[in-house]
């Protein structure tokens, strides 16, 4: 609805200006329309025919429409009707703030001719918006003793709304101490203090708790609560006094965040807390808290948030001190914003290319971009501009019209010396003091299969100890890409070997994705002490590059064979018995054990020691080479037949070993051969009477067989003594019968023996061992020193 119709008694002043431009009419006058904010969409506000004069047949044909200054459609024109209809919910609060009246201005256009006319839209406010404290619970300190009459002011409420739906009144919970007093403020706000109607006694009361409403003036009235804590402290007669009554500060609009103000002071002539001051704002708005800082303590101002001199050019902040008494004093700051060039260049990419394969052409187009200054109170040379890059990457930049420039590469890229390059677009202006803007960019490189896997050694040697577990880990190879991606995936392989025979598939097996190497069934080293074999390094590009690398497998030998004895041989099925003349001297030689180990290195280390003998300290068995040797002088007390166990051992960890028996037998001479006796002999008293009648009866029929054999053995006896006689004793060669062995060049012995026995040709039950020597073993070597009437019988050879 228009506001000048029907209102004669308003006075207006009518300019009209008749301008002929092209046949153009330009009308001063101005109209004016109103509605209240938050009035629906499509709402009707005005009929423009009546104010233009022409029918609304011609608002079609003229192509009339609206114009606001800030070209927001907030109405719209029916050219058929000439009906102003609302064209989006207006918020009066978001479009004034605090200002009012809050007036949008706007102008009816009319063609052929052209015509303008101005107009004005006052937004009206509605009481859509309750009064709010900042603070729920205002804390008041008051001495007791303090006079009647005495005032505290207290933090009026905000209410966004304006006129009469701000805030109009405020109330107090009745109380018999306070009541309420209004005051105005020069901005024509009311704000209320709280009087004292009577003195305070801490001691009867220390703290009153007391409801402030604070009531706007809609219609229905909207209301908004605190409470309000009143502290009865002790008197305190001095309220705080500010250094200045007004405080007058300039600042730049650019000054950054947390930048000092101003700092204001004020005393207080008591002592002790009622001379601690606190400072804080006192009524002031929402701009000036949001902007600005104030530090309770220092009564330093800060910067909150930044200036702009575009929108704010000055503040008026309103503080006080108080002290512990709770007494204040006021002061005033003055802000007055002093304007800078702060509108910087501004970049907008419109074109990029973010992923340029390494193999590119020069001149390769990397990003468009324009460039524009914010339009702003600025100008002249604030508005021009110079932009570049630096100078440190393969990029160049070139302009193409105005204002527009592109990036484009300058030498082609190698993603393996670099993968991304950063960019830095920079624009100045020339204007005082120079602003300037970066845009940063960012350039990856892709890959192009062009690197072949590369082994980190050409060869590997790998160590695994026999015996091991099938699937053990025993190594790994590791092969890396220069390229990315999947160029840079490496697959490992085994490659065939040269030898064709090798089992390789069966030994060896490569874990593909990480190059680790198995054994796939346990490996001997006495059967296979070294593998050697090539494995091969594969890259997923296309096509795809490899490479290779030698890998050689030592087994390393475990401790798995236990000594074995060569001699003497302990599965016959008669033992060995050593036959030693009980006239030997220390030292003398009357074995030796000789073993073997499959093993090799320290494993195959045999050390011998006597585990057991009959008569301990008799024979002793050298360490090293497992000669068993008499310790000292044989004696008749020494008894004839012993039993040596000889303990042979590796040196492997653990330590195997095995164990040889011997059988000595110590003799006084050699008169008949001996015979191994048997382990038990049966004792003649037990015999049965009638076996011995048996016994004799059958050698009674038998003597005269005897007695002709016993001829011709005497006879045969007789003829080899004399052959004796004349050559001494023969040492036969060759291998031996019964339970004697020939060794000779076995096992691991490092020398060899023969022994020759001459036994005696005299009668009696016990032939006598009449020596024993050691011979060389040159088996054509002649023993001397024989005994005369003595007969050769046989010869033994060890080796």
């Amino acid at each position: 609805m228009a506001l000048g119709e029907g209102i004669p008694e308003q006075i207006r002043q009518v300019l009209l200006f008749f301008v002929c431009l092209g046949g153009s009419l330009v009308c001063s006058e101005t109209w004016r329309y109103s509605v209240a904010e938050e009035t629906e969409i499509g709402s009707f506000i005005a009929n423009v025919v009546k104010d233009i004069g022409p029918g609304a047949e011609e608002l079609a044909a003229r192509n009339a429409r609206v114009i606001f200054d800030d070209y927001k459609p907030y109405l719209w024109l029916d050219r058929q009707t000439g009906n102003l209809l609302l064209h989006e919910q207006l918020d009066r609060e978001a479009l004034c703030d605090l200002t009012e009246p809050c007036i949008l201005y706007f102008q009816v256009l009319l063609e052929n001719p052209l015509q303008f006319f101005r107009a004005e839209l006052w937004v009206r406010d509605i009481n859509d918006h309750t009064p709010i404290f900042l603070e729920k619970d205002i804390l008041l300190k008051t001495p007791e003793g303090t006079a009647p009459g005495t005032s505290f002011q207290i933090e009026s409420a905000q209410d966004l709304d304006v006129g009469k739906n701000g805030v109009q009144n405020y109330t107090l919970s009745p109380n018999p101490y306070f009541h309420l007093k209004l005051q105005d403020s020069d901005e024509g706000r009311k704000y209320p203090e709280l009087v004292m109607d009577q003195s305070l006694d801490r001691e009867k009361e220390p703290e009153f708790r007391l409801t402030l409403t604070a009531l706007d003036g809609g219609s229905p009235p909207r209301s908004g609560t605190a409470m309000v804590r009143v502290l009865v402290l002790d008197i305190n007669d001095n309220a705080p006094e500010f250094e200045r009554p007004v405080y007058d500060v300039r600042v730049s609009e650019n000054s950054p965040l947390d930048s000092l103000v101003v700092k204001v002071s004020a005393t207080d002539l008591d002592a002790g807390i009622n001379g601690e001051l606190s400072y804080s704002f006192s009524h002031v708005s929402r701009d000036v808290r949001k902007t600005f800082e104030l530090h309770p303590i220092s009564g330093e101002v800060h910067l909150k948030a930044l200036l702009d001199f575009e929108l704010i050019q000055s503040y008026v902040i309103n503080i006080q001190a108080i002290d512990g008494g709770s007494l204040s004093g006021k002061s005033t700051i003055l802000v007055q914003v002093v304007d800078v060039n702060d509108n910087p260049p501004e970049i907008v990419i419109t074109s990029l290319t973010s992923l340029i394969p390494e193999n590119s052409t020069p001149e390769m187009v990397v990003a468009i971009f324009t460039l524009f200054s914010i339009q702003d109170r600025d100008s002249g040379e604030n508005g021009r501009m110079i932009c570049s890059i630096q100078e440190n990457v393969p990029f160049t930049l070139k302009t193409s019209v105005e204002n527009f420039y592109k990036v484009v590469t300058e030498e082609p890229l190698d993603r393996e010396n670099r993968e991304e390059y950063n960019v830095t677009i920079t624009v100045t202006d020339l204007g005082t003091p120079r602003l300037k803007t970066q845009h940063n960019i960012t350039v990856m490189v892709s890959d192009i299969n062009d690197n072949a896997p590369a082994f980190t050694q050409t060869s590997y040697i790998l160590f695994v100890r026999e015996n091991n577990s099938p699937a053990l880990h025993i190594g790994s190879v590791s092969a890396t890409d220069k390229d990315a991606g999947a160029n840079a995936q490496v697959t490992y392989s085994l490659l065939p070997p040269h030898d064709t025979h090798l089992p390789l598939d069966s030994l060896v097996s490569i874990n593909a994705d990480n190059g680790q190497l198995f054994a796939l069934r346990a490996l001997d080293y006495e059967a296979l002490q070294a593998l050697e074999f090539r494995v091969g390094a594969t890259d997923r590009g296309s096509p795809a590059l490899s490479s290779q690398a030698l890998v050689r497998v030592l087994v390393l030998d475990a401790n798995d064979n236990a000594p074995f004895v060569l001699y003497p041989l302990q599965n016959g099925s008669a033992p060995c018995t050593e036959l030693v003349p009980r006239a030997a001297e220390p030292g003398y030689l009357v074995s030796k054990v000789v073993a073997v180990d499959g093993d090799s290195g320290q494993n195959a280390w045999l050390s011998y020691q006597l585990l057991r003998a009959t008569e301990p300290g008799l024979f002793s068995v050298w360490a090293h080479n497992g000669e068993v040797r008499t310790a000292r002088l044989l004696s008749e007390r020494d008894a004839a037949k012993h039993r040596l166990v000889v303990l042979v051992k590796d040196n492997g960890e653990p330590p195997l070993s095995a164990s040889v028996t011997l059988h000595v037998l110590l003799v006084d001479g050699f008169s008949q051969p001996y015979l191994p006796l048997p382990e038990a002999a049966a004792d003649p008293s037990q015999a049965d009477s009638l076996t011995v009648y048996l016994v004799i009866a059958l050698a009674s029929v038998s003597s005269l067989f005897l007695f002709s054999v016993l001829a011709f053995i005497a006879v045969r006896l007789c003829r080899r003594g004399r052959a004796s006689s004349l050559g001494g004793c023969s040492v036969p060669e060759g291998h031996f019968s019964g339970h004697l062995v020939d060794v000779r060049g076995s096992g691991s012995l490092s020398h060899s023996y023969q022994y020759e026995v001459c036994l005696s040709g005299g009668s009696g039950t016990t032939s006598e061992f009449k020596f024993l020597k050691s011979v060389a073993s040159n088996p054509q070597g002649s023993v001397n020193d024989v005994e005369e009437n003595s007969n050769c019988v046989i010869g033994f050879g060890f080796s």
